[in-house]
């Protein structure tokens, strides 16, 4: 056989070798196992944290519904359990899966960066409630254990996400939520603070946003019946029916006391006229907070509007001898105790 004829039969397989090993390591090839082992984890943690949930709502989990929620059918389940399984992450018994300790803990570590990035697209990036949930979803994959303290530290430690679900502790204490009573149960004349919003059902929760209950309102039921219920925050009333009460979640409080006519919210306070604060309203959540309490913006402390913007908004104020600028809608969170005395 020609000589050049042998080199080159083996040259094309060393070639070949070499263009493989290159396109698995370097080329589109690495991106694609790299992508492929992502897709793998991101279903994992979505198995454990489904798992996680359904223990919770005292629902027991089995393949049956992993295939549903997962939108896998049995054959991939099946192979997912058993990777879990591998892993001690899981255990099954009779057809019910149970977390073992470590995939409690992965699960809430997952719980933990969904709900802080809902958070953080709440209340920083201002994105519409609705669409929080999905967008959290695809972010809570990608974070180390350290991007997530980082996270909740520079939130200010939230105890609770938009829909008022807790935040896992870094130490993945889960807060009790034996408080909640549903507002379809609630009977005339009761009075109660919204403390969550079940997201669940995208319609459903479409209409509570659009009636405009949020979590921490205070409500009182004025009318309970078959057809609906009728809500009122003593200064609008809500319509909800039966089926979309029942995703809403209070707390009771005593019956209602005579509101302090005198406290008002910072934005609605005359020129020149000096105020105490009295508290940050719960809806202010996040770096928001964080920068209020940074600012002084503390119970106790004196402030007074100082300039005023010809276009309205933002508005200057100063406190501790300092003047800052609050949109209308922060200043809004704000109340406080108008005095008397006008600052000359």
């Amino acid at each position: 056989m020609n000589i050049s004829i042998y080199l080159l039969l083996w040259l094309i397989p060393l070639v070949l070798l070499m263009m493989g090993v290159w396109f698995f390591r370097s080329g589109p090839g690495s991106r694609w196992l790299a992508g492929k082992k992502i897709n793998q984890r991101q279903l994992l943690e979505d198995a454990l944290k489904l798992i996680f949930n359904l223990q919770q709502d005292g629902r027991p989990p089995d393949k049956f519904r992993l295939a549903v929620e997962l939108k896998l059918d049995l054959p991939a389940v099946q192979a997912l359990i058993a990777r879990l399984e591998a892993q001690e992450l899981v255990v099954a018994q009779h057809g019910i899966l149970s977390l073992t300790t470590e995939g409690q803990r992965w699960a809430l570590q997952v719980i933990r960066a969904h709900r802080l990035w809902e958070r953080y697209l709440a209340d920083e990036a201002r994105m519409p409630l609705e669409k929080i949930h999905s967008q959290a979803n695809l972010r809570e994959h990608h974070m180390t254990v350290e991007e997530v303290d980082s996270l909740d530290a520079a939130l200010g430690y939230p105890a609770r996400d938009p829909h008022g679900d807790p935040i896992p502790t870094a130490a993945g204490v889960l807060r009790d939520l034996k408080d909640r009573t549903p507002l379809n149960e609630m009977k005339p004349g009761q009075r109660g603070r919204i403390t969550h919003l079940e997201d669940d059902t995208p319609l459903a929760y479409a209409q509570i946003l659009a009636e405009g209950l949020y979590v921490g309102q205070l409500i009182s039921v004025q009318e309970n019946n078959r057809e609906r219920v009728v809500l009122s925050d003593d200064s609008n009333q809500f319509v909800l029916a039966q089926a979309i009460a029942e995703n809403v979640s209070v707390h009771l409080e005593a019956p209602k006391k005579t509101a302090d006519p005198s406290i008002i919210p910072l934005g609605n306070l005359p020129s020149q006229l000096q105020a105490e604060i009295v508290h940050i309203d719960d809806r202010c959540q996040g770096y928001t907070r964080r920068r209020f309490l940074d600012l002084g913006l503390t119970p106790g402390t004196m402030i007074y509007p100082e300039l005023e913007n010809p276009f309205k908004d933002p508005r200057a104020y100063r406190l501790r001898g300092t003047l800052i600028a609050l949109r209308h809608n922060q200043a809004s969170y704000i109340w406080v105790r108008p005095l008397s005395n006008e600052i000359q």
